[in-house]
């Protein structure tokens, strides 16, 4: 999955950006690159699943105003 939460702040990282790395870093994924204007996160489906429930409910509630989100099926064929 790929991800970005809303408003941007480059001087200091909001409070949902905070709780965004909080939640990634805090899920079973296999792998995880948090960056300035994007953030990715890979593995199994569940986990996947299980990880963007709780990014997304835990950033609105701390202030995000959008949340952009991609999210790609390899390999196992949607499953």
């Amino acid at each position: 999955m790929e991800f970005t939460t809303e408003p941007f702040d480059l001087d200091e990282a909001p409070a949902h950006a905070l709780v965004a790395r909080e939640v990634i870093a805090a899920a079973e994924l296999d792998a995880v690159d948090v960056g300035p204007f994007g953030n990715t996160a890979e593995g199994g489906a569940d986990a996947v699943l299980d990880a963007v429930d709780a990014l997304l409910r835990r950033t609105l509630e701390s202030g995000a105003t959008r949340i952009t989100l991609q999210v790609n099926v390899i390999g196992e064929g949607g499953a």
